[in-house]
């Protein structure tokens, strides 16, 4: 695969590439916890315990769930409301049938160990359009010169098989680049050596006038190409936490198991002695001893558990906090679990960390949006409306305790000041009902208002007459 990828990038941006590639390995290997591994002394006359605790991976969920437990809304907008929501639906159908939301979750896991992720898109004509997330030891890509956000050319590539033969090796290639405003494709399977055994496409013109994938970069700094990794920033205490916990193990065990002691005993007397409940021992004093024969038990006093539960608690802590991921238990949680706003300020931190990545996210996820509506009209997939004017939307959704009843009261407030139909606030509030029950609904509301409202006019009536 190495000559797959120096075939793509020359030069030193190609070794930094090949560099870069070698620590993502590191880093994943690290996150599923073997990379935490450590080496023993060879001089121990004991096999020491190795005790991994992987909470590495454990916060790297939690963050990713956090950011898109709660898959984001994606919503059209346009003057042309009517054609908006068909192309709103047509959209949603297209995620939901490619299976957007679990993809979402792991793509995010991906980014915040391997630094990147790309977003892809496949589809043609007659092929249902589906979103991917590749991961950043699958892709390698080269930006536009004017402009960094922009690519010029990008390759997927993957092991078919898993033989050291490279002769017998098969690797598939994918590579999408811009020629004069057109995507071009060329497609292939090759050996480990990066020649070719099975070509596929040949400067494929796609239709398409860009490229279909999106790279994410994780944090960084301006201009930065190859992103940050989360897990480096949890390594240190990861491994500190690991071989305390596992030299804690090793302590109690020897405590246990204290040393037995004889002193001024003979040779003979010790080899028949029986290790067992209620056992007589027969000790004897050696000839050679000026004292009378004893044996006891030898234990340390060293007192050290508060102590290390500390140092442990707070490894465990650091790591927390780094990732601005709360560390709760139930006591801390304790008179706040009925108040939202409490739960809130509780994961304040974690909401501003995760706003800062959807400075990345919301670009790509609005982008998307755009690229399956254009690949689909590209590619004659379905009849959309065209809306000149169309604008994407995406609101992201933080998985935190709701104070329902005040959130339904600004709901009013904003029906009241026209800043929200009532439609709108009867599907929010009842996720189950589609536009037509919803119709359904405002058309029942109004006759029982209208019917009401005859009542209490002919009532005034009556009363008027007598």
């Amino acid at each position: 695969m190495l000559e797959i990828i120096r075939q793509e990038l020359e030069g030193l941006y190609g070794d930094e590439v090949l560099r870069d590639m070698s620590e993502i390995i590191s880093l994943y290997e690290f996150y599923e916890g073997k990379g935490q591994d450590w080496t023993i002394p060879s001089d121990l006359d004991y096999k020491p315990t190795k005790k991994k605790t992987n909470w590495t991976k454990k916060l790297i969920k939690e963050e990713a769930r956090f950011l898109f437990g709660k898959t984001p809304e994606f919503k059209i907008v346009s003057e042309n409301e009517e054609g908006a929501q068909v192309v709103q639906e047509y959209v949603n159908k297209v995620l939901k049938d490619g299976l957007f939301s679990d993809k979402l979750v792991k793509g995010a896991r991906d980014c915040f160990v391997g630094k990147r992720v790309a977003l892809k898109l496949s589809g043609g004509a007659g092929q249902p359009i589906r979103v991917h997330f590749k991961p950043s030891l699958e892709f390698v890509f080269e930006p536009q010169d004017e402009d960094v956000d922009e690519l010029q050319s990008i390759v997927f590539f993957y092991q078919m098989n898993q033989t050291e033969d490279k002769s017998k090796q098969r690797i598939w290639k994918q590579r999408y680049h811009m020629d004069n405003g057109r995507c071009r494709l060329n497609e292939g399977v090759y050996d480990g050596y990066g020649r070719l055994v099975e070509e596929r496409f040949t400067d494929f013109d796609t239709g398409l006038s860009f490229i279909p994938a999106y790279v994410i970069i994780n944090d960084g700094l301006t201009g930065d190409l190859k992103g940050e990794s989360d897990v480096a920033e949890l390594m240190d205490n990861q491994q500190a936490f690991n071989r305390l916990s596992s030299d804690d193990v090793d302590a109690l065990r020897f405590n246990m198991f204290p040393q037995t002691v004889a002193t001024n005993a003979s040779e003979d007397s010790l080899k028949y002695i029986k290790i067992a409940p209620g056992a007589l021992i027969d000790l004897q004093k050696s000839v050679e001893a000026d004292g009378n024969a004893d044996m006891k038990k030898l234990e340390s006093q060293f007192s050290y558990g508060d102590k290390l539960e500390k140092t442990l608690s707070r490894a465990v802590t650091e790591m927390h906090e780094v990732l601005n991921v709360p560390r709760l238990n139930l006591d801390e949680l304790k008179g706040v679990m009925t108040s939202g706003k409490s739960m809130k300020a509780l994961y304040w931190q974690l909401v501003t960390r995760c706003e800062e990545k959807y400075t990345s996210w919301r670009p790509a996820l609005e982008w998307m949006v755009w690229a399956i509506i254009e690949m689909t009209k590209a590619y004659n997939l379905e009849s959309l409306p065209e809306l000149p004017d169309m604008a994407i939307q995406v609101e992201n959704i933080y998985p935190l305790l709701e104070d329902e009843q005040d959130e339904k009261l600004l709901d009013m407030q904003s029906i009241n000041t026209q800043a929200m139909s009532r439609k709108t606030y009867l599907k929010k509030w009842n996720p189950a009902m589609d536009d037509a029950q919803a119709d359904e609904e405002l058309k029942q509301i109004a006759l029982e208002k209208n019917l009401l409202e005859d009542s209490y006019m002919k009532g005034l009536d009556e009363g008027a007459g007598e």
